[in-house]
């Protein structure tokens, strides 16, 4: 399944530019916010499905010197690699599927958006969940979004799980406290308008 993931992605990533993807957004206003005003402010982060995402950018020019992007995809990892080269302080490059992945460390913030609402399998979302326990340290917090109840029921091809701010919070379990929510509209590079639903847990 790793295998055939990677596959898809790396296709995604090597016949469309990481501007011309749905969930590409010239500015992750939302996330940056919902990371630098966690009380404590994370002094590393790891952004999971991370893609060729510009996030690693913002938060190396917000201060945040530790941050490591975790992918499946070689192919959009190499496009960050390329962007942050000249970096004074260049990010951290994990290529994984967080599903069969082992953490070496601990982060003080886990940001994932539009990753674990591609996890149909429960097992899979299983794992996912005890990772993050894993990889967050005591006290961090895990920054999630996903598709909303009213947002695609597929992207890029493959079928998604949708969630509220409740059900959400509720597929982390007792390991994680919510501690706030919030609904973005997301409009894609072609005009689309996506709903995702935020969360900030605590991981106890």
């Amino acid at each position: 399944m790793s295998a055939e993931r990677a596959t898809h992605w790396d296709t995604v990533y090597r016949t469309k530019q990481s501007d011309e993807v749905s969930w590409f957004q010239t500015d992750p206003a939302v996330s940056v916010r919902l990371l630098t005003e966690t009380a404590p402010r994370p002094a590393s982060v790891i952004d999971v499905g991370a893609g060729a995402s510009v996030l690693v950018d913002s938060l190396l020019d917000a201060g945040i010197a530790d941050v490591t992007v975790l992918d499946i995809s070689e192919e959009a990892l190499a496009a960050v690699r390329a962007r942050t080269v000249a970096s004074p302080k260049p990010p951290s490059f994990v290529v994984a599927d967080v599903t069969t992945w082992t953490p070496e460390r601990t982060w003080d913030a886990w940001h994932d958006r539009a990753v674990f609402h591609f996890l149909t399998d429960p097992d899979d979302r299983a794992t996912y969940v005890a990772t993050a326990h894993r990889a967050i340290a005591p006290g961090g917090v895990a920054v999630i979004a996903t598709f909303a109840p009213d947002g695609p029921e597929q992207c890029s091809g493959l079928p998604t799980v949708r969630y509220d701010a409740d059900a959400l919070a509720a597929g982390f379990g007792a390991g994680f406290a919510l501690e706030r929510t919030e609904r973005e509209l997301h409009r894609t590079p072609s005009g689309g308008e996506q709903w995702f639903t935020w969360v900030v847990l605590r991981r106890r």
